[in-house]
């Protein structure tokens, strides 16, 4: 089978151009390892929705991989899997095998693949065929994707255009993924494992560019580095949108080409951006309220349910970009004023006999320190209690001090045991040393999620907020938390 046999019948599977025979079924057959994650379930969902074959394994079930099942995959036990995969009829086998970033080389599926002659690809190599021919709006940054995409999203559909989109988390009403009718197609571009050079975008949207992942990219100047690949791969008739307020994207943007490549665009508080938010003030629940000028003109008032300041920075993006994909800019404002979140961002989990829980996948010292600005602002004097999940030791190692200085704005803060994720080592010794490298008074190791769930239990009161921080397990202690209390009732 020639290399780039799936490529091409994938990307004639995908051409609405292209009519089938009665009949002649030629569509690949996609296998995905890791199908329940946040990196391959959306595009399992969009592929579902255009009518090809998807199947996959993953660790455990989940609410993803039910949710897929119903739409038409088929879910494969982690365990029996490469059997089942050995065991097929040459013409059931997959044409192409799509894993996640975990897989690693040991994996049985992975090799069992590799000895049927199954090509076996990341997401980098699998989105190019994807998106061929679609109109492609990526947003990328170390700090605000997945909100800002799905704002991106929201405001294209309240506009009539049926945009496709593959988005890190759920937005309420849209779910993570729709193959989309319309050209355009919005991509939350991850920087982690080069995702992100996979893409050809009309539209780069970058919303920060600040170190991370350093058990992908060792230095500051690699992560750099890819940033700059990726701008570098925008369409020449395209545009790059770009934070002026981030010293990061400043500094991509100042070190490109003086004439030639696509135009580009800034947004931001700062008088030099071109398009900017002005006499900026905090409105009801958090949110921000502003003026919006483009070139010394004003666009109309844009006020924000959504809390914190860098979620008026991230309107402005997605702002910035709709409007060069036609949005005018007074629908587009209403549109982002109805913003009011996505899952594990900010979100309210309930409340229980006078205590607030609410979940964020902050897990960076930036988001951090953001989330809980957010929150200070938001709930004003009530006792915050942050509850953070350090996530992988590489991370927790490489930006040891500037976690522990990122509590300020809480009353208490716990800091529960690592979540490895795809790493090993000592997750409660890790932990401790986060605690112990803080100054915030009121700081402590709290344990694994269960004893900490039941640290709170015993020590809130009415009117607490607890604010559980973390990108793995951390969401499970305020859900216990609310089940706790609830039972107390």
């Amino acid at each position: 089978m020639p290399v780039d046999s799936w490529q091409m019948r994938l990307q004639k599977a995908l051409d609405p151009s292209l009519p089938r025979k009665g009949g002649d079924d030629t569509r690949p057959r996609v296998h995905m390892i890791g199908i329940g994650g946040a990196g391959l379930s959306p595009i399992a969902h969009v592929l579902l929705e255009q009518g090809i074959h998807v199947s996959g394994s993953d660790r455990q079930e989940s609410e993803r991989t039910r949710r897929l099942a119903a739409a038409g995959a088929q879910i494969l036990g982690r365990q029996a899997a490469a059997a089942e995969l050995s065991e097929l009829p040459h013409h059931e086998r997959p044409d192409v095998v799509l894993i996640s970033s975990a897989v690693d080389e040991s994996n049985p599926e992975r090799q069992t693949a590799q000895t049927l002659g199954i090509p076996v690809v990341k997401r980098e190599s699998f989105l190019r065929p994807l998106l061929a021919g679609r109109d492609v709006i990526a947003v990328s940054g170390t700090h605000g994707k997945s909100t800002t995409t799905a704002m991106i999203v929201q405001t294209l559909h309240a506009a009539g255009c049926d945009a496709g989109y593959i988005i890190g988390a759920d937005l309420p009403g849209f779910g993570n993924a729709h193959a989309g009718t319309a050209r355009a197609f919005v991509i939350e571009a991850d920087e982690y494992d080069r995702m992100f050079h996979g893409l050809t975008p009309m539209v780069a949207v970058v919303t920060n560019v600040e170190w991370d992942h350093p058990d992908c990219y060792p230095t500051p100047a690699s992560f750099v580095d890819a940033f700059r690949q990726f701008v570098a791969q925008v369409r020449a008739e395209g545009c790059v949108v770009s934070c002026g307020d981030d010293p990061g994207a400043e500094s991509l943007r100042t070190e490109r080409p003086n004439a030639g490549g696509p135009a580009w665009l800034t947004y931001g508080l700062h008088d030099r951006c071109d398009l900017r938010a002005a006499a900026e003030t905090a409105a009801t629940g958090g949110g921000y309220a502003a003026t919006v000028y483009s070139e010394g003109q004003s666009l109309g008032h844009l006020e924000m349910q959504a809390p914190g300041i860098h979620n008026l920075r991230n309107a402005l993006a997605a702002l910035t970009a709709v409007r060069r994909f036609g949005v005018p800019a007074a629908q587009a404002l209403a549109a982002l004023g109805q913003y009011t979140g996505i899952g594990r961002r900010f979100e309210l989990k309930g409340t229980r006999q006078g205590v607030t829980v609410i979940d964020d996948y902050a897990h960076h010292p930036t988001e951090i320190q953001a989330t809980l600005a957010a929150a200070r602002n938001r709930f004003g004097e009530r006792r915050i209690w942050a509850v953070f999940q350090p996530h992988t030791f590489s991370r927790t190692s490489a930006m040891l001090h500037k976690i522990a200085c990122s509590f300020d704005n809480a009353d208490a803060v716990l800091v529960t045991d690592v979540y490895a994720a795809r790493e090993s080592g000592d997750r409660a010794l890790a932990a401790a040393e986060v605690a112990a490298a803080s100054s915030h008074p009121s700081i402590r190791h709290s344990g694994g999620v269960e004893d900490t769930s039941a640290f709170l239990h015993d020590e809130v009161t009415a009117g607490d907020v607890v604010l559980t921080l973390g990108a793995g397990t951390s969401h499970r202690i305020g859900e216990t938390l609310l089940e706790r209390l609830g039972a107390d009732g």
